[in-house]
C-alpha cells in the first residue's frame, strides 16, 4: 500500500466484531508497512467525552501518519457526533479514521453522514446460520494453509458453538497442535467433552429415537451451561432438515440437491440415514414439539427444563 492508496476514512459496518477487528488490524499493518512510525489511537464511543474526538483529530505539527479507531460508533453521544461530521467536511490527509458501527438503527444519522463521505466500507455481517459457521471454519483453516473435512468442521461447530472468536481460536489451536489431516477424531480429542453435550447431539439422539441417550445428553448439555434456546434451535434445525430431505427425490444425488435445499451434501446424506422410521405425520408431530419447547424456553412456561425433556421424549417416540 503506497501513500496514495492509504484510505483516509474506513467504515467497518456490521455486528461481527471479530471481522471488524481483523479489518482494522490489516489496515494498520498495511499502513505501518509503508510508514513504520504511524501512531494508532483507539477510543470506545460510549466512553468518549466532549472535545476528545476534536483533540484526537487536530492537525499535527509534524504531519506524521496517524490512525484513529472509534469502536461502537452507534453509542457515540449526540454532543460528540458533531465533531466527526465537522471533521468529515475537512479531513486531514495524514489521518486514517476507522469507524466501527454495528449496523443498528441507533446512530443512523451519523452513519448516513459517514457513508456520504464515501469511506472504504468493510462488511462485518453476523455469522449466525449453520452454513455460515461452517463456511467460516473452512475459511479459517484455508487461511492457515490447512484443510478440515466436512465431518470435522461440523463437529467443531457443534462443540464450540456460534461465537466466531471461539471458533477462530479453536481452529488456530488445531492448526498449531496437529500435524497432517484435521478430521473428526482430532476434534474429538480436543473438544470431545463439549461435543457430547451440545444441542446437536441431543437432537441427533432424539431423531434416532434413542430416548435414554437423548435425555442423558440433554442433562449433560444443561449441566455444562448450554443455553436451552440453543437446544431447541438444534432440535428444530434437525427436524427441518429431515422434512426438507424427506420431501426431495431420493434418486437425486446429494450434491445436486444441495443448492435447491440450502444444505451441504453431507447434511443431506446424514438426513437420508436418519429418515428411516420417519414419515410426514411423525415429522409434523416432531415439528410441533420443537415449536412448543421453543416457546417454553423463551418464557412461555415456568419450567423450561421440563419442557425440553417433554419435547425430546415426544420427538424420540414419534419415530416408529
Amino acid at each position: 500500500m503506497t501513500n496514495n492508496q492509504i484510505p483516509n476514512l474506513v467504515l467497518a459496518l456490521g455486528p461481527e466484531s471479530l471481522l471488524a477487528d481483523r479489518a482494522t488490524e490489516r489496515i494498520v499493518a498495511e499502513i505501518r508497512a509503508n510508514e513504520p512510525l504511524a501512531s494508532v489511537q483507539t477510543l470506545s464511543a460510549a466512553e468518549i467525552g466532549v472535545g476528545e474526538i476534536g483533540d484526537a483529530l487536530a492537525p499535527s505539527l509534524f504531519g506524521e501518519r496517524r490512525v484513529l479507531v472509534i469502536r461502537d460508533l452507534q453509542d457515540l453521544s449526540a454532543d460528540c457526533a458533531g465533531d466527526i461530521t465537522s471533521y468529515l467536511s475537512n479531513p486531514d490527509e495524514n489521518i486514517t479514521l476507522i469507524l466501527m458501527h454495528k449496523g443498528v438503527t441507533k446512530g443512523k444519522a451519523l452513519l448516513d453522514a459517514v457513508k456520504k463521505a464515501k469511506p472504504l466500507e468493510i462488511a462485518c455481517k453476523a455469522i449466525k446460520k449453520d452454513n455460515e459457521k461452517l463456511d467460516f471454519i473452512r475459511a479459517e483453516f484455508a487461511g492457515h494453509g490447512r484443510k478440515i473435512d466436512a465431518e470435522a468442521a461440523r463437529a467443531l461447530v457443534d462443540a464450540v458453538g456460534g461465537d466466531v472468536r471461539e471458533l477462530a481460536g479453536a481452529a488456530s489451536q488445531l492448526v498449531s497442535d496437529i500435524v497432517g489431516a484435521i478430521d473428526s477424531a482430532a476434534v474429538e480429542r480436543y473438544h470431545g467433552g463439549r461435543v457430547e453435550a451440545t444441542g446437536f447431539k441431543v437432537a441427533d439422539a432424539a431423531i434416532d429415537g434413542n430416548i435414554g441417550v437423548a435425555l442423558a445428553t440433554l442433562r449433560q448439555a444443561l449441566d455444562t451451561g448450554t443455553d436451552p434456546v440453543l437446544i431447541t434451535s438444534a432440535l428444530a434445525s434437525g427436524i427441518r432438515t429431515l422434512a426438507k430431505v424427506g420431501s426431495a427425490s431420493r434418486g437425486v444425488r446429494s450434491a445436486e440437491l444441495a443448492g435447491q435445499l440450502g444444505l451441504a451434501p453431507w447434511q443431506i446424506d446424514k438426513a437420508r440415514r436418519q429418515l428411516a422410521g420417519w414419515n410426514a405425520a411423525s415429522i409434523t408431530v416432531a415439528v410441533q414439539a420443537a415449536a412448543r419447547a421453543d416457546g417454553a424456553v423463551k418464557g412461555g412456561e415456568s419450567d423450561p427444563i421440563y419442557a425440553l425433556e417433554r419435547a425430546v421424549m415426544t420427538i424420540a417416540k414419534a419415530r416408529s
